[in-house]
């Protein structure tokens, strides 16, 4: 769901909102944690998708971030640096809504992916290597590759921030 293209321009007297989320991509060895949520994708086929969601009033992306990875996947964990934002625009009853994604690694503290919210149908662990593949959104499977990058750095270069990148 790459967004190259400029977001559509608002109809008239319908001011185009913005959503603020926050998310993870949390490491285990050699396996990150992944999720099925219940919502489907646009044709209706389910999403495998990294553990996300909205900032609430008062909080920071990070926490907000912690946050999401706890509900949606049963996972304690903790965050190590920012690895990006994806980007992206889509509509929703009949408004434009421009939405910004930012994204974290964590490290694998403790928890069941059993023990996941009912906004999500199933929470389980997958090969990185897998998830660069298998991800339902190429933003997703991009933080993947700077979770993979981050990991193969030195352990003092783990912590810079990252970059921008569309959905």
């Amino acid at each position: 769901m790459s967004s190259d293209r400029p977001a559509p321009k608002a109809s008239k007297g319908k001011a185009r909102e913005r959503e603020l989320s926050a998310g993870g991509v949390v490491v285990r060895d050699d396996q990150v944690v992944v999720i099925v949520p219940t919502r489907r994708a646009a044709d209706g086929s389910s999403v495998l998708a990294l553990p996300k969601g909205h900032v609430d009033p008062g909080e920071s992306a990070i926490e907000a971030a912690t946050r999401e990875v706890r509900e949606e996947t049963g996972i304690v964990a903790k965050p190590v640096c920012e690895l990006g934002q994806s980007r992206y625009w889509y509509r929703r009853d009949g408004r434009t809504v421009s939405k910004t994604v930012h994204f974290y690694l964590f490290s694998y503290l403790e928890g069941d992916t059993a023990d996941h919210d009912d906004e999500v149908e199933q929470a389980r662990w997958i090969g990185l290597a897998e998830a660069q593949q298998q991800l339902s959104y190429p933003a997703e499977r991009d933080m993947v590759a700077r979770a993979l990058d981050r990991l193969h750095r030195p352990p003092d270069e783990r912590l810079e921030e990252g970059a921008g990148k569309d959905r």
